[in-house]
């Protein structure tokens, strides 16, 4: 049976270039990157789980964020529906608390990294920023 994830994403900007992470070894889609985030708990608005989600996986407290768009993708056993937020302003440096490599990505240069399926449009989109 066909499940959805609903699901938030930071696009955290620094300097003109956004976090890209890894998804790491033991993780469902190891070694895809991803925009960092995760899952909406029940009870949780999509804000709340974006600064819980932050905190935990890179340690950083967001300050200014604001909703700019969601998607759907189909997976082959699951769906996802991404909500993604430009994060602007944060407390802290962010640390790869679960282990996952970083990189700092520049919108408008050639995609290096191999990204989920699901965010391929997203950085599209980022191109023009």
């Amino acid at each position: 049976m066909r499940y959805t994830l609903n699901v938030v994403a930071g696009i955290i900007w620094r300097d003109g270039k956004y976090l890209a992470v890894e998804r790491p070894e033991g993780m469902p889609m190891a070694g895809w990157w991803e925009f960092p985030g995760g899952k909406i708990e029940p009870g949780e608005t999509r804000e709340q789980a974006l600064v819980r989600e932050l905190e935990e996986e890179l340690g950083i407290r967001c300050c200014e964020f604001e909703f700019w768009r969601d998607l759907m993708h189909d997976y082959e056993e699951f769906s996802v529906h991404l909500h993604f937020f430009h994060v602007t302003d944060f407390t802290g440096q962010p640390a790869a608390l679960e282990g996952q490599r970083m990189e700092w990505v520049m919108p408008g240069e050639p995609a290096v990294l191999n990204f989920l399926p699901a965010d391929i449009e997203i950085v599209e989109a980022l191109k023009v920023f």
